[in-house]
């Protein structure tokens, strides 16, 4: 063989045996700094509100199944890192009544403004609870105890947020 050739096949030997050391020791190191991420439960469309519930997806999807089924859409208002919205959310899914009686409603919340102008009547401030009859009418009429803030739940407002909640399943009739 000729030297030439023999250098040459050495050199690339050589050349190979570098590059193959040199991939496994990047991928040592970044087997090193890589941190494992905790399993995370993932997140369903309940947000945490009732994972028993049926929820839909968006307020479009809501009003299509209200109307289809004949149901009332029950709206939710809320931002994850509010710490009322957190607090109504922990009453709301820990209340058996209310679980209970949300399998009667199309469910959906929100973390995002609506695109319907009638969802945010007298503001957008969260949380606020509102209904949707199955004729895509929002319920005006049912509102909680505070003037400034008509769609607001705390906390202590379970009972009146359960009796509401009653009330918006009797059809609204504006007819005489």
């Amino acid at each position: 063989m000729k030297p030439v050739v023999l250098l040459i096949m050495m050199l690339s030997a050589v050349g190979l045996d570098a590059t193959v050391t040199k991939k496994a020791e990047t991928k040592e190191a970044q087997d090193k700094h890589t941190t494992p991420t905790p399993n995370k439960e993932p997140q369903t469309l309940s947000r945490g509100w009732g994972d028993d519930l049926d929820w839909v997806q968006t307020y479009e999807e809501g009003l299509a199944k209200a109307k289809e089924q004949q149901k009332t859409l029950m709206v939710i208002h809320h931002l994850e890192d509010c710490p009322y919205s957190q607090a109504l959310k922990k009453a709301f899914s820990s209340h058996p009544e209310i679980q209970k009686l949300a399998k009667k409603f199309i469910m959906l919340n929100l973390v995002y403004p609506p695109t319907d102008k009638n969802q945010a009547p007298d503001g957008y401030y969260v949380p606020r609870i509102m209904f949707v009859d199955c004729y895509s009418t929002v319920r005006a009429d049912i509102a909680g105890r505070y003037y400034n803030r008509l769609y607001t739940y705390e906390p202590d407002d379970m009972d009146i947020l359960y009796a509401n909640m009653k009330r918006a399943l009797i059809p609204y009739h504006t007819e005489l």
